[in-house]
Order: structure tokens, then C-alpha cells, then sequence
């Protein structure tokens, strides 16, 4: 009888020591984001008597130049760092040749 009563006051100081908290989940940082998502935050104010279709247009111009689909595109699929960096390398060589040709045709325009 001395072994169990022994045995439960142990058991209960163990019991008393762990904090309440200690079994709680963790609590996740509200402002990060995981690698899954994305932030997408554009707005565009429409002016009185625009016509809806030039607020539209400025849009799809604004979601364009943030490169949101873009990123949605590349996450459809899982790619290694391999394939990342040959993409950034073939993104770099595309931007190059873009503003290689608008320099050409800022030159031409005089």
C-alpha cells in the first residue's frame, strides 16, 4: 500500500508540474505567410463617369505588372532548385532581349 500511495503522490506532482500551456498547440504568427500563399492586395480606384472597361483594363494591367499569376503558374506544380534557377535564368535572358528591343525602339522614335 506504501508502493502505490508512493507511486500516485508521484504521479500527481508530476501531473501538477507540467503547465496547462505546455499541451496547447502553438500559436501561429498571424502576419507571415507560409509558402503557399500569396498576398494579393491591388486596388484601383475608379473615377466618376470612367467607364467601367478602362477601370478593368487598369486592373488586369496592375495584376500583370505585380506578377501574381505568374507566381500561381509556377507554384501549380512542384519544381527542385534546378529547375527554379533555369527558369530565372531564362526570365533574366527574356528580360534582357525586352529591354534590349524597347531601347531600340526609344532610339528610332527621334
Amino acid at each position: 500500500m506504501a508502493k502505490f500511495s508512493f507511486l500516485l503522490s508521484l504521479f500527481i506532482t508530476a501531473v501538477l508540474a507540467f503547465n496547462v500551456q505546455a499541451f496547447a498547440p502553438q500559436q501561429v504568427n498571424a502576419g507571415r505567410l507560409s509558402n503557399t500563399e500569396l498576398n494579393v492586395n491591388i486596388k484601383v480606384s475608379v473615377g466618376d463617369g470612367e467607364p467601367i472597361e478602362s477601370a478593368l483594363r487598369r486592373f488586369k494591367r496592375e495584376v500583370n505588372k505585380s506578377g501574381h499569376l505568374m507566381e500561381l503558374r509556377h507554384r501549380r506544380t512542384f519544381e527542385n532548385s534546378q529547375e527554379k534557377a533555369k527558369r530565372k535564368v531564362k526570365e533574366g535572358r527574356m528580360r534582357i532581349k525586352f529591354e534590349r528591343m524597347q531601347r531600340k525602339r526609344m532610339a528610332n522614335r527621334t
